[in-house]
């Protein structure tokens, strides 16, 4: 892997740094169209059903949402980074409805960090995702591991105090 193409690497994701995520305007198609492929519930799939469900309205998928927050983290600094992927999710919560005509927004903080003992080359970096609507109402929670390359494995990143 070519290090130079990669801006983000472990030694960059301090605790306590930031990524802005979005926004990103949530449109009635694209819920439609990942709820046929993935959650064909009947409030994901027409406006009348999701005004008559819990939900007040044509509603993403929870796991849209997810899908939406992920390409958010792309956008924002997984593709600049060395990512290697993450082990797993911690939690993730759905705290409100999205609903089609919504504009997500958020952040991302790094939480906590680590070089692995069984691979010095990489890094564990825990992070928080929340996003937003329009009106400032937190939508969606999470929180996993992601696994980073070190850029210079010979010098082992010092690890910020805890």
């Amino acid at each position: 892997m070519d290090m130079k193409l990669h801006h983000y690497a472990y030694e960059d994701l301090a605790i306590g740094l930031e990524f802005p995520l979005g926004p990103k305007d949530v449109t009635a198609e694209e819920i439609i169209a990942f709820a046929r492929e993935f959650d064909p519930q009947p409030f994901h799939l027409d406006e009348a059903a999701g005004k008559a469900s819990v939900l007040g309205g044509l509603a993403a998928s929870g796991w849209h949402t997810v899908s939406m927050l992920m390409r958010m983290m792309c956008d924002a600094y997984i593709t600049g980074s060395t990512s290697q992927g993450a082990p797993g999710v911690d939690f993730v919560k759905w705290k409100r409805p999205v609903l089609a005509g919504d504009t997500l927004a958020g952040r991302t903080k790094v939480l906590d960090r680590r070089v692995s003992r069984s691979k010095p080359d990489l890094g564990f970096v825990t992070v928080h995702h929340e996003l937003f609507n329009q009106n400032g109402e937190s939508v969606c929670e999470a929180q996993h591991m992601g696994m980073f390359l070190l850029r210079d494995p010979q010098h082992k990143a010092e690890e910020a105090p805890r």
